[in-house]
């Protein structure tokens, strides 16, 4: 069990106090959801509709960027180099 879990209702990270999913609970996220980032867009997609009820006073592209956005992030191999990929399952085994 993560320690990095949402702490409501703005959703600040239990185990370093950045905005959650904070970097730790994302790279997390990736193991617990390799091969299946429908399955992790969906999770996700719950807390962001959570959190658009919590925290109305926020934009909502920035909440979309906060809990899916990362999720098409570019990865970085091994050696370096820079990948752009469309899902989180792409990154896998990479870095």
């Amino acid at each position: 069990m993560t320690t990095h879990g949402p702490v409501m209702p703005v959703r600040t990270c239990g185990g370093c106090d950045m905005p959650w999913p904070s970097p730790t609970r994302k790279r997390e996220l990736r193991g617990e959801y390799p091969d299946a980032p429908v399955s992790l867009a969906l999770h996700l997609g719950a807390y962001l509709v959570q959190a658009t009820e919590d925290m109305p006073w926020t934009p909502a592209g920035v909440l979309h960027r906060r809990f899916l956005g990362w999720t098409r992030e570019e990865c970085v191999t091994g050696t370096g180099a820079r990948t752009q990929h469309r899902a989180v399952s792409s990154c896998a085994g990479r870095t």
